[in-house]
C-alpha cells in the first residue's frame, strides 16, 4: 500500500509541485498537463488542459475537479482513488467531452501518475492529456469510407453476379437458336415428304376408286411409300436426337447435378448446337475426343465452359468475313486428368490482353456489345467448380489455344445449410 500524504498542508503541497523547472514545463508543453491534489483539487495546470473546459489558469488552481468539469469528475475521481490506494500509474486512458460553447466533442488520451515526497508519500498526482480529436476524426472519416467502399463492393458484386447468370443464359439461348435451326431443317424434309406422300395417297386412292389401276400404278406407289417412310425415319430420327441431346444439356446446365458421363459425347453435343452460328461465320468447327473417356463431374458446368470458349473464339478471333477453324481436342491425361483443348488460327491476343483475359468485365469488343464475363465464367468454374487448371497461350497473328486439365473425379461440393 502506498503512503499518503497525511499532515501536509494544501500550502506545502502547492510549494511541492511549484518549483521553477516545473513550471516552464507546465507553460511551454504542446500538451495538456495538470497536478490533483489526493482529493481532486488543481493544484497546477497549462492553458493547453484548460480547453477542456474553458475556465482559465487562475480560475482552477485550489478548485475540486468536479467544480470545473463535472462531466469529467467520476472518472477522475476514481482513477486517483486507484493510484492512491495502489501507487501505480494510470496510462491510456481515453476521456471525451464537450464544451457549453463549442459543437464537436474532443477527445484526449490521457496519462497519470503519482507524485511522491522524498519520504515517499504520495503527495499529488501528475496528469499529461494528449488531445486526439483529429485522430478520432480521420478514424471515424476511415471507418465511413471503409463502410462506403463494401457497401460498394458488395453492389458490384451483385451486379456482377447478375451479369454473369445473364451471360450465361444467353449462352442458353444461343443454344435455343441453335437447335431450332438443326430441327428445323430435318423437320421440314419431313414435312414436305408427308404432304408429298399425303397427294400420292390421294391420287392412287382416286386410280382405285375409278378402277383404272394398273399394276405400274401400285409398283410406283409403293416405291414412293417405301422411300417416304425411310426420309421420314431418317429425318425425325435426327430430330428426335437433336432434341433429346438439348435437353441433356439443357438439364445439365440447369441443376449442375454430378454425374457419370463421356466428356467426348458432351462436347459433341453442345457443339452440335453451335453450328448455325459457326456456317453464319463461316467458321469450320473440329471435334476430335479420343473415344471411352469417362468422367465422374458436373457435365452442365463442363459444358458451359465448352460453350463459352468456342463462343469467345468465334466473337474475337475472326474479323468480318475472315474464314477461320477452331478445334476441340479431348485426351486422357495420365490416370486421373483428362485435357481438353480449344484452338483457334484467329488473330491471337497482344500480351496485355492475355494477362486480363480472365480478369471480370474485360473485353476489347465492349462497342460490340461484350460484357467482358465469357473468360472470367470458364476461369470461375474450371477452379472452382471443376477443381481444374486453366492455361492460355496466344500471340499476336498466331491464334490461341486455351487448356485445361480437369480431374476425371471433380471435388465434392460442400452443402450449403
Amino acid at each position: 500500500m502506498a503512503k499518503v500524504a497525511s499532515s501536509s498542508s494544501a500550502s506545502d503541497i502547492l510549494l511541492f509541485v511549484k518549483q521553477p523547472a516545473l513550471q516552464q514545463i507546465y507553460d511551454t508543453a504542446p500538451i495538456g498537463l495538470a497536478c490533483l491534489s489526493p482529493d481532486c483539487r488543481y493544484l497546477q495546470i497549462n492553458q493547453r488542459l484548460t480547453e477542456i473546459c474553458g475556465i482559465s489558469v487562475e480560475g482552477h488552481l485550489g478548485r475540486f475537479v468536479r467544480d470545473c468539469v463535472p462531466a469529467l469528475a467520476d472518472s477522475v475521481e476514481a482513477i486517483v482513488r486507484s493510484i492512491m490506494a495502489t501507487g501505480e500509474p494510470v496510462i491510456g486512458v481515453e476521456v471525451a467531452g464537450q464544451r457549453a460553447d463549442q459543437i464537436e466533442e474532443r477527445h484526449w488520451v490521457t496519462y497519470w501518475h503519482p507524485l511522491r515526497a522524498p519520504s515517499g508519500e504520495i503527495v499529488a498526482i501528475n496528469v499529461a492529456a494528449e488531445e486526439i480529436t483529429e485522430r478520432k476524426r480521420a478514424e471515424r472519416e476511415v471507418r465511413a469510407a471503409r463502410d462506403a467502399a463494401e457497401t460498394a463492393l458488395r453492389h458490384l458484386r451483385e451486379t456482377q453476379d447478375s451479369l454473369i447468370e445473364a451471360e450465361k443464359l444467353a449462352a442458353l439461348g444461343r443454344m435455343v437458336a441453335g437447335i431450332a435451326h438443326e430441327v428445323n431443317s430435318p423437320v421440314g424434309i419431313s414435312l414436305t415428304v408427308a404432304s408429298t406422300l399425303q397427294q400420292k395417297a390421294a391420287q392412287f386412292s382416286a386410280k382405285a376408286a375409278s378402277g383404272d389401276l394398273r399394276r405400274s400404278s401400285l409398283n410406283a406407289f409403293l416405291d414412293l411409300v417405301r422411300d417416304a417412310a425411310s426420309q421420314l425415319v431418317t429425318n425425325l430420327s435426327r430430330s428426335a436426337e437433336r432434341i433429346q441431346s438439348f435437353k441433356q444439356v439443357a438439364l445439365d446446365q440447369s441443376q449442375s447435378e454430378r454425374r457419370s458421363f463421356d466428356p467426348g459425347l458432351l462436347a459433341e453435343q453442345v457443339l452440335s448446337h453451335l453450328t448455325r452460328d459457326s456456317k453464319r461465320q463461316s467458321i469450320a468447327i473440329g471435334c476430335h475426343c479420343e473415344p471411352n473417356l469417362s468422367m465422374d463431374s458436373y457435365p452442365g458446368p463442363l459444358g458451359q465452359v465448352l460453350t463459352h470458349l468456342v463462343i469467345n473464339a468465334m466473337t474475337h478471333a475472326f474479323g468480318e468475313g475472315i474464314d477461320g477453324r477452331i478445334d476441340i481436342r479431348m485426351a486422357a491425361s495420365g490416370a486421373e486428368h483428362v485435357e481438353l483443348l480449344v484452338v483457334d488460327n484467329g488473330c491471337g491476343m497482344t500480351p496485355d490482353a492475355k494477362r486480363l483475359a480472365f480478369d471480370p468485365f474485360f473485353t476489347t469488343r465492349r462497342r460490340f456489345g461484350a460484357t467482358g464475363l465469357g473468360l472470367h465464367i470458364v476461369h470461375t468454374i474450371v477452379t472452382e467448380r471443376l477443381g481444374g487448371r486453366i492455361n492460355l497461350e496466344s500471340e499476336r497473328g498466331a491464334g490461341t489455344t486455351v487448356s485445361l486439365i480437369l480431374p476425371r473425379e471433380a471435388p465434392r461440393l460442400e452443402k450449403k445449410e
